[in-house]
Formats: structure tokens, C-alpha cells, sequence
């Protein structure tokens, strides 16, 4: 429970009793035993199994609202949870739960002239404040992958799937209570008021180390503008696919669709694809075919259209959108050079892929492109933490700094030195 506060809408009461009690449950859990963080991980996902009914109905609950509320489309593909779904939540913790304890590894070690021995070891963070919006199985994966980490969350979920996120806390905080670890080490924002937000992004008086938003532009860009204290953080997911005039069509063909079609309301959905104009004549009607076959607008440059009918034609802002549905801009490009200029003109610095049999054009594309993930022959919707073999993932970082790319358990922690000597003085 929180502590006593006057006045039950006091956010900012309610905001600073959550940040001191964080603060307190962060001491113990950074100097837990692997054994007992494994044991609470172990329960919090039979926990979310066995309440797999309280979490749909919950869930269903969320849905209505998100209905009445004219949401639509990709946003309620992100708020929906199904058994299926449920059961992969579960199996993400358990596969965090087996990951090595990242706390007091050493990452690496050295010996100097003078006889001292100096490590690099890996610490937690601290209290880390995680923001996000429709996903409520981002609860379970954020708390869990802190948790691992030796860190206390404090996790503030949308109002869209409150019920959801808060029935899905209930689980971690029994997985907890099991373990006999301070229930406080993942904490639930009680409120939806968005005041809550900005209390977070003050830093809650000290005890928020690291802010994590996950969710839309809005969001994502409101955080990096008022955060008083470090972020982890992708402003958008705008990735591209290059189809090389080496690539296998069928190969071509599965991976397009697959990167843009999966899911397309993920971070890792493929958003415009540039083709080879050498290869044009080759490529492009394949390509386009497939990706209409299966319910995709195909958004097209002047050039493109001249070779297939009935597509839109492409405007200047659809290369620079994230479109979260299925829809997917499209246009020609001279070879990997253009690719590259293209990408660099326009990514989000998020993922990029590379369809080609020529290793040469590889090596250009992945020396000449500063995206945090690149991938060759393979779909843009493996840019995920748990296919990186994470097991889960908070968001993906595209910033250069502490975090890129995935953020999973290793990079939740920092580091400290130790330094060993038998007496040595400085002169």
C-alpha cells in the first residue's frame, strides 16, 4: 500500500510516497541473490498463468473503453491480449528468470605496471520509470527484466489499459511477496491523471535514475523534452527495406510482407521500401502484388506506378511517417548508393534491412548505415529483444548513449570499478 497521503487526488503526495518507497526497495533488490530474484521471476509467471482469466476479463474491459473511444485499427492490436498472448508473457519472464544474473559480473579486467588488478563489474541502475501507453504486456516484461537487473520500476501504463496493466502488476507484486522481496521493487502508478507523467520526468526528488518511454511520438518526444534525469528512448520506428538487383525474388517477396504485414502496429514494422532500378522490371510488380495480396496500400513514387496500376501515389511526407498500419511507401532507387542516401535522409535510426546474394553491397550497407539495428536477408520484425535472446526488452534505444538497440538486462545495469593493490602509493 502506499503511504498515508491527505488527499487520495494529491498526484504529487501519491507520486513522491511511490518514489520514496522505490527508493528504499532498491537497496535490498540491488544486493539480491540471483537465487531469489529467480524464484520471484519463476512465480510471477505462473502467477499470470493461473490468473489468465482475471487478466482477459480485465483486458476486456479495456477493449470497450478503447472502442467507445473511437480507437481503432493498430492501437487496439497493441491493447488486445489473448491466451496465446498471455502464455508468451508468461514464457518471456520465465526465459528472463534464466538469463544470467547481469549483477557483480565482471566485465572486464586488467593488471597495471604497478601490481594493481582493476575489474569493470556490472551494478543496477537504481529506480528506473518506465511510461508506456496501450501494450499491457509491457508491465510484465519491464518489471521483470528491472527485476533481473537488480533494479526497482516504477511503471506508469496508458489509460487505455489500465485495468489490464493493473491485474498484470498484482501477479509481479505475489511473485514478489514469494521470494520474500520487497514488494515495492515494481510499483504500479495508481492513476491514470496524466500530472502523474510530468511527476515522473521531474525525477520524483532524486529517486528516478533512468526514464524508459514507450509508446507514440507524442509521448516518446514529451519525454525527451521535460525529462530532468537520463532516457532511454526511440522517437519513432521508421524502418526501411532495400531490395538489392542480387536479391532471391521469393526471399524478397516473404521477408517484404512479413516485415510490413506481421504486425504492423509494432516499432519494427517496415515502413517504405526502396527497390534497385536496375532490377525494376524484375522486382517491383512481384513485390508490390505481394505485399496487396496481403491487404496492403502501397504508397508509390511517380516511377513505380509507371510499372504497376492502381497504386497511391506517394506524397513528400509519407517518407517521413510511421504509419503503424498497413500501408507501406514504395519507391525505386539507384542501387545501394541510393538506398543508403535515402535511409540516411530519412530513418528514425531505429532498423533497417538489406534483401541481396551480392556480399559486397552487405558490407555498404552494413559499414555505411548508423541505424541501432541492421539486418541482412531477414525481416525488420525480428528487431526485438527477445528474438535477440534477451528474453524481453523494455523498448528499442536509438540514442548512442549507455543503450542502443534492444534494451534487456545488461543494459538496465551500469558498472563500477574495483581496484585491488597490496600497498601500493601513488608517487
Amino acid at each position: 500500500m502506499l503511504e498515508t497521503v491527505r488527499q487520495a487526488d494529491d498526484i504529487d503526495a501519491i507520486m513522491s510516497a511511490i518514489g520514496r518507497q522505490a527508493k528504499a526497495a532498491s537497496r535490498p533488490l540491488s544486493i539480491a541473490s540471483a537465487e531469489r530474484k529467480h524464484a520471484a521471476l519463476v512465480s510471477m509467471a505462473a502467477e499470470i498463468v493461473t490468473r489468465q482469466e482475471d487478466i482477459l476479463a480485465a483486458n476486456e474491459i479495456d477493449l470497450e473503453n478503447a472502442r467507445a473511444n473511437g480507437i481503432t485499427g493498430s492501437f487496439i492490436d497493441r491493447l488486445t491480449l489473448t491466451v496465446a498472448r498471455i502464455r508468451a508473457m508468461a514464457d518471456g519472464i520465465r526465459a528472463i528468470a534464466d538469463l544470467p544474473d547481469p549483477v557483480g559480473a565482471v566485465i572486464a579486467q586488467w593488471n597495471r605496471p604497478n601490481g594493481l588488478h582493476i575489474e569493470r563489474v556490472r551494478t543496477p541502475l537504481g529506480v528506473i520509470g518506465v511510461i508506456y501507453e496501450s501494450r499491457p504486456n509491457v508491465t510484465a516484461d519491464a518489471g521483470a527484466l528491472c527485476l533481473k537487473a537488480g533494479n526497482a520500476v516504477i511503471l506508469r501504463g496508458g489509460s487505455d489499459s489500465f485495468h489490464s496493466s493493473q491485474t498484470i502488476h498484482a501477479c509481479l507484486v505475489k511473485g514478489l511477496r514469494d521470494a520474500g522481496l520487497p514488494e515495492h521493487a515494481i510499483q504500479m502508478v495508481p492513476v491514470s491523471d496524466r500530472a502523474a507523467v510530468g511527476a515522473m520526468l521531474s525525477g520524483l526528488d532524486g529517486a528516478i535514475d533512468v526514464i524508459v518511454p514507450r509508446g507514440g511520438k507524442g509521448l516518446v518526444a514529451r519525454v525527451q523534452k521535460e525529462a530532468r534525469v537520463p532516457v532511454f528512448a526511440h522517437l519513432e520506428g521508421l524502418c526501411h527495406v532495400y531490395v538489392d538487383a542480387s536479391a532471391d525474388l521469393d526471399m524478397a517477396k516473404a521477408i517484404v510482407v512479413n516485415a510490413k504485414m506481421r504486425r504492423t502496429g509494432i516499432c519494427g514494422a517496415a515502413e517504405t521500401l526502396l527497390i534497385d532500378a536496375t532490377a525494376k522490371d524484375r522486382l517491383v510488380v512481384p513485390l508490390v502484388e505481394a505485399l496487396r495480396a496481403a491487404g496492403c496500400e502501397v504508397r508509390a513514387s511517380e516511377d513505380v506506378r509507371a510499372l504497376a496500376d492502381g497504386l497511391v501515389p506517394a506524397k513528400a511526407e509519407d517518407w517521413s511517417t510511421e504509419y503503424l498500419d498497413a500501408i507501406i511507401s514504395v519507391r525505386l532507387v539507384d542501387g545501394v548508393s541510393g538506398a543508403i542516401a535515402h535511409i540516411q535522409r530519412w530513418s528514425s535510426a531505429h532498423t533497417e534491412a538489406v534483401i541481396a546474394e551480392d556480399p559486397a553491397v552487405v558490407e555498404r550497407f552494413f559499414t555505411e548505415i548508423d541505424s541501432a539495428i541492421l539486418l541482412h536477408n531477414a525481416s525488420t520484425q525480428f528487431a526485438d529483444g527477445g528474438e535477440f535472446g534477451m528474453g524481453g526488452e523494455i523498448g528499442i534505444a536509438t540514442g548512442k548513449m549507455h543503450a542502443r538497440g534492444p534494451v534487456g538486462v545488461e543494459q538496465l545495469t551500469s558498472f563500477k570499478y574495483r581496484v585491488r593493490g597490496t600497498g601500493q602509493t601513488r608517487p
